[in-house]
C-alpha cells in the first residue's frame, strides 16, 4: 500500500512493507506507505512511526524526503516501490499542498501551484502505479472532499482541484470498465476531520464540531480493502449534504453560508499581475 499525505513543498515519504499472510497469493501483500508532511515535524516522529509500523507488523520500513509539488517525485515515489519491492497492490492518494480559507484575490499562480500539488501529482503517482496496479489487481484510494462535490464560499483554489479529482477519477472507472481493468477506483469524501491543519484554518470560522481523525484513517483503508466506489466521511453531514445538493440546491446554498461566521474572515488584498 502506497499512501500519500503532504501539507508543504518540502516532505517525507515513508516507505513500508508489510508482511504477507500465509494464503496471500503472490502479487499481493506488497505494501508501501509514504508520508510526506512538514519536514521539521516529520523529522522527528519518523522514527517513532517507523518502529510503530514494525510493530504493526511491518516486514521493512524506512522515509525518503522530497516535495509532492514535482510530478517528478511523485513518479518517483512509485519507482522507490516498485525497485525496492517489486509490485503494489494500494495506491491511497491524499496529500495537499497549503491553501487559504478566504475571498479569492485573484492569485491565479496560487491556483496554477495548487493543482500541480493537489490534481496533477495524483495523476502522475497514478499513471506511474498502474502497471503495477493491473499486474495485482489492486485498488486506487482518492482522499477528497465535500468541496470537490458541492462548492462553498472561501475554498475557490481548493475546491477547483477537488472537482478536478472527481472528474479524473470517475472518468478514469468508466475507462477500467470498458477494458475490463480489474483495478477499483474508491473516492473518499471527506467533511470536516480534526486535523490539526484543517482545525486552524477553519475552527474560527465555521459552525460545525470536526470528526475524529484516527476513526476516518480506518474507514478510508477499509473502503479501499473493500473497494468501494465512495466513502462518505462522517456520513451524518457528507451524506444528507450531497442529497441536498440533488434535491434542493438553492437551499443547500442558504444552508452553507450561513455556517460560517464571515465577520472572522479578514480578506486579503487583491493579488497583483497574478500568473495572466
Amino acid at each position: 500500500m502506497l499512501t500519500t499525505q503532504h501539507f508543504s513543498t518540502h516532505s517525507i515519504q515513508l516507505l513500508q512493507r508489510k508482511r504477507p499472510s500465509e494464503d496471500s497469493p503472490p502479487s499481493k501483500g506488497r505494501r508501501v506507505v509514504s508520508h510526506p508532511q512538514h519536514p521539521g515535524q516529520c523529522l522527528s516522529h519518523c522514527p517513532q512511526v517507523v518502529e510503530k509500523c514494525l510493530d504493526l507488523g511491518a516486514a521493512s520500513a524506512r522515509y525518503v524526503s522530497g516535495s509532492m509539488e514535482s510530478t517528478a517525485f511523485a513518479e518517483e515515489v512509485v519507482k522507490e516501490a516498485e525497485n525496492t519491492w517489486g509490485g503494489l497492490d494500494m495506491l491511497i492518494l491524499n496529500h495537499i499542498g497549503h491553501s487559504f480559507f478566504d475571498f479569492f484575490n485573484g492569485d491565479v499562480d496560487h491556483v496554477r501551484k495548487l493543482m500541480e500539488t493537489n490534481f496533477l501529482s495524483y495523476v502522475a503517482m497514478t499513471t506511474s502505479a498502474l502497471p503495477m496496479l493491473k499486474e495485482s489487481e489492486g485498488s486506487i484510494v482518492v482522499v477528497s472532499s465535500v468541496s470537490g462535490k458541492v462548492a462553498s464560499p472561501f475554498t475557490a483554489p481548493y475546491s477547483a482541484t477537488k472537482f478536478a479529482l472527481e472528474g479524473f477519477y470517475s472518468s478514469l472507472r468508466h475507462e477500467f470498465i470498458i477494458e475490463n481493468v480489474n483495478v477499483s477506483i474508491t473516492l473518499c469524501i471527506l467533511g470536516y476531520i480534526n486535523t490539526e491543519s484543517a482545525v486552524r484554518a477553519v475552527s474560527h470560522v465555521i459552525n460545525e464540531t470536526p470528526a475524529p481523525k484516527e476513526e476516518c484513517a480506518l474507514e478510508i483503508i477499509r473502503s479501499g480493502a473493500l473497494r468501494q466506489r465512495e466513502l462518505h466521511y462522517p456520513a451524518r453531514t457528507v451524506t444528507p449534504t450531497l442529497l441536498l445538493r440533488d434535491l434542493a440546491p438553492e437551499f443547500l446554498d442558504g444552508l452553507i453560508r450561513s455556517n460560517f461566521r464571515v465577520e472572522n474572515i479578514k480578506k486579503a488584498p487583491a493579488a497583483q499581475g497574478s500568473g495572466h
